[in-house]
């Protein structure tokens, strides 16, 4: 800040701000807590280098480049929020966060669901029965679901199918047979 009043990083650290402070922008001397506590979890040496620093490239070799200043803001928007989140859960951090949202979605979409075959359910129950087609005795498929002969035999025991292997899927996705 280089005036008055220090930022609040320089104010925490007891050290002169200087004119070109990195952190001054992103930490003022108004919210204090804000780098308090990105410090406790960063450091300040390590916040510094990350907004001055972007992180390896996707090449082979270290390619390493300034954070373009646009970014910077939204850098330690990021880093405020993880910081928050490591103090709360020092385990998993945001990604605990993230991963109990993505359960909660999880479940609310099995609800969802439930919820909507529910009302399929009730909406058949209401509608008028339709006639079922009449079936011609010389169909196979008449014989299996009237499961007349348990075991088709074609001459030899190799060729014997089982009437438990010939069982249907209903469009509710169970086995019927």
């Amino acid at each position: 800040m280089g005036g008055n009043s220090p930022c609040a990083s320089c104010k925490l650290l007891r050290r002169r701000c200087a004119k070109d402070c990195i952190f001054a922008p992103y930490f003022p001397s108004d919210d204090p807590h804000k780098f308090a506590i990105v410090h406790k979890v960063f450091g300040a040496s390590n916040v510094s280098k990350m907004l001055q620093v972007f992180s390896l490239s996707l090449s082979f070799s270290l390619n390493i480049q300034e954070l373009p200043v646009h970014q910077r803001a939204d850098a330690v928007s990021s880093l405020v929020y993880e910081a928050n989140a490591r103090v709360r859960d020092p385990v998993y951090g945001c990604v605990g966060a993230i991963s109990y949202l993505q359960n909660q979605v999880s479940q609310l979409q099995m609800q969802l669901a439930v919820a909507q075959a529910d009302i399929l359910c009730i909406q058949m129950q209401h509608e008028p029965a339709m006639p079922s087609p009449q079936m011609d005795p010389q169909d196979k498929s008449f014989l299996v679901q009237n499961s007349l002969p348990q075991y088709l035999n074609f001459g030899s025991s190799s060729n014997v199918i089982q009437y438990d292997s010939l069982k249907r899927e209903s469009m509710f996705g169970d086995m019927i047979s």
